[in-house]
């Protein structure tokens, strides 16, 4: 079975691309909504958060675990592969992983040449940017390449709250705007680096310029997803195509969203 986690809502723009994927693997979805959004938490919290999520999705029997939160990746992510899951592995004997969706997303951000006009935009929560992790990856990959990073702190947080889609048009129009200012010119590519994002990705396209390649991360960490299980099958070996939802609890304003994004009603367990 796989689980797939984020702080809220937002992985389910990931979850979806992943069943569509892989219709025949097992999922378990787990979004702990009670305490979204992550991307304003001090680093220790975002990091007890991450792993107490991914403890009960094993407790639900998952032997992989997909990330599927920017700030969680960013921040948590590489402690829990070189430490805590070395642990886990020693103290059970079962062989279980947990993988993000950052270096996914930059391995297609930077697909294209490095000579590429115009920088690469990342839109994001503020404690993702604070990381640096993105544009410290796309400069291993090509370096020199211009990066452009604009925090988004009020984003996700309405989203979750259910706020009106003319809020949330606003936000977005004033994020871009801040980008472009900062950048001096049109971006080559943006990444929305949060995957509540792509619940309001039709703004961010009204509001960037005509052109402007959008790296669509759902889709990409699905086709990541699909190859680490052609090379890695003692992760998962499930068949059956079961599915369930599970929340911390969440405000019911924000299920319309996520009902029109998700094209029906979204069967949540309370945890």
């Amino acid at each position: 079975m796989i689980g797939v986690f984020d702080s809220g809502f937002g992985g389910l723009t990931v979850h979806r691309a992943l069943i569509e994927a892989l219709p025949e693997r097992d999922f378990v979805y787990l979004g702990d909504n009670r305490n979204a959004p992550y991307g304003t938490r001090p680093p220790i919290e975002v990091l007890n958060l991450t792993c107490a999520a991914i403890e009960r999705l094993f407790a639900e029997g998952c032997t992989l675990v997909v990330i599927a939160c920017n700030t969680a990746s960013v921040v948590a992510l590489r402690w829990i592969q070189q430490q805590w899951l070395p642990v886990r592995r020693r103290e059970d004997g079962i062989a279980r992983n947990v993988i993000g969706i950052a270096v996914p997303t930059i391995e297609a951000a930077t697909s294209r040449a490095s000579d590429a006009s115009g920088p690469i935009a990342v839109f994001a929560t503020q404690r993702t940017v604070d990381s640096g992790v993105y544009p410290l990856e796309i400069h291993k990959r090509q370096p020199g390449r211009a990066v452009v990073q604009q925090a988004c702190p009020e984003l996700a947080g309405a989203i979750e709250s259910g706020a009106a889609p003319e809020r949330l048009r606003a936000l977005v129009h004033c994020y871009v705007e801040q980008m472009m200012d900062r950048a001096g010119s049109p971006p080559e590519s943006v990444i929305l680096a949060c995957t509540h994002y792509p619940l309001v990705a039709a703004y961010f396209a009204e509001a960037l310029p005509a052109g402007v390649r959008m790296i669509h991360q759902p889709e990409t960490v699905a086709q990541a997803l699909r190859s680490y299980l052609a090379r890695h099958p003692e992760y998962d070996g499930s068949r059956g195509g079961a599915r369930r939802f599970l929340s911390t609890g969440f405000v019911a304003e924000a299920i319309l969203l996520i009902e029109r994004f998700w094209g029906g009603k979204v069967p949540f367990e309370a945890i």
